[in-house]
């Protein structure tokens, strides 16, 4: 299996699970996603997410897309 293509995409799931005193267990029966599925978004190990998947989880945890998503590159040394 081929190394995965390194991305500069950050998911902030923790942080704003844990603003809101929610679990990733709750968010999923509030989102209708899988455990499995919005731990491996968490985790950052995601390829893709649906722009209806976002649009849930935005509404569900009050948020905006930037505020779960951010593109942070690595800076040359």
């Amino acid at each position: 299996m081929p190394d995965e293509e390194p991305h500069a995409i950050r998911i902030h799931l923790d942080r704003l699970l844990a603003e809101r005193g929610m679990t990733l267990t709750e968010l999923s029966a509030r989102v209708g996603i899988t455990v499995v599925n919005l731990s491996v978004l968490k985790n950052g190990r995601a390829k893709a997410i649906r722009f209806s998947t976002l649009s849930r989880i935005c509404d569900v945890l009050e948020c905006r897309p930037g505020d779960l998503i951010t593109h942070e590159p690595e800076r040359p040394a």
